[in-house]
């Protein structure tokens, strides 16, 4: 069977056909609520899994090594050290505010083990000429510490990292909450991570020709489907450090984006980026957002946040003592 029948065939196994969202009072499917993409599982495949989804009991098997991983973060240091009364462990630094999820990603029962189902290697298809910008944009950030504005959007408060406001909207180490908000003429996500609004436009379908952070959004009801399509990304956003699969997108990428409510506590969202000036072909994944009891949080990240002043502070002592600033590692 061709891959696109087989991709076809995998979209219409996860959307169960027994299950009818519920309207709201305009009469669309309802999708209003707090939902999550917290998940183990990422955009890109692992190395250590051949196959897109995999059996139960090895899914139980690597949520329980990750369990024990975290479990062995959060003890002192010093193996001699008293364990301090379990009502006032804070748990290593670190653990306090990483949430990445506890389980393997599961869509309509099955065991994803990456978001992305095209290509089949589960692999970002990036062409020579969109791996180049990639490093190039990459060597940037490592190694402008001039100002403010040479530093990621991310350490600047601007929008959320790793692609989290999107779109496409993608899980990160912490703040994986969405609030959908739905009127008749627009629907409205409000994303934890930087407290980021996407106003996706159901009416108004003309293109204003600007490009916010994260695109202009148009979207259409297909049945029971949200559809948005997303055009005019800002220059300033191309690149998304992510933390298995740093991505590029051009200011000319098209994202088109499916929200479908497949259970009363499951939204399958499908996403596919049109990008040929970065990757040889369009690729296609597909996440399940699942029901949260929230609330969202404001993410406040100027307040407090020493990290940008710091960076720059560092770079200049660096510069007045005679010393060259080194290249940072986006990983760590």
């Amino acid at each position: 069977m061709p891959l696109l029948a087989l991709l076809a065939a995998a979209a219409i196994a996860a959307s169960p056909a027994s299950y009818k969202a519920p309207r709201n009072a305009f009469g669309q499917p309802d999708l209003e609520g707090v939902w999550t993409n917290s998940s183990l599982t990422s955009l890109e495949r692992s190395a250590q899994f051949k196959t897109l989804t995999i059996p139960e009991s090895e899914a139980s098997r690597i949520e329980q090594m990750r369990a024990r991983g975290v479990e062995a973060a959060n003890r002192p240091s010093d193996p001699n050290a008293p364990p301090p009364p379990s009502a006032n462990d804070p748990g290593g630094y670190n653990q306090s505010w990483i949430d990445s999820g506890t389980r393997m990603g599961r869509i309509a029962g099955e065991i994803r083990t990456s978001w992305l189902v095209d290509p089949a290697d589960g692999k970002l298809p990036y062409s020579p000429e969109g791996r180049r910008l990639l490093e190039t944009s990459l060597n940037e950030v490592r190694t402008n510490f001039d100002g403010p504005e040479g530093r990621p959007t991310g350490e600047r408060c601007i929008i959320g990292y790793g692609s989290t406001a999107g779109p496409p909207m993608l899980n990160v180490l912490y703040n994986n909450n969405y609030q959908f908000q739905q009127t008749r003429d627009a629907v409205v996500i409000v994303v934890e991570m930087n407290h980021d609004a996407r106003v996706i436009r159901l009416a108004d379908k003309t293109r204003s020709g600007l490009r916010p952070w994260m695109g202009e959004s148009i979207g259409r009801w297909e049945g029971d489907t949200l559809v948005v399509e997303t055009t005019g990304f800002n220059p300033g956003d191309s690149l998304r450090p992510y933390f298995n699969a740093t991505i590029f997108l051009s200011p000319d990428a098209k994202v088109t984006e499916r929200f479908t409510r497949i259970a009363k506590d499951q939204i399958l969202y499908e996403f596919s980026v049109d990008d040929p000036k970065v990757f040889t072909r369009p690729w296609r994944a597909q996440m399940a957002m699942n029901a949260s009891r929230g609330p969202v949080y404001e993410y406040a990240c100027h307040e407090g946040n020493y990290a940008l002043p710091g960076i720059l502070a560092g770079a200049r002592r660096t510069e007045r003592d005679g010393g060259k600033v080194e290249a940072v590692d986006l990983a760590e």
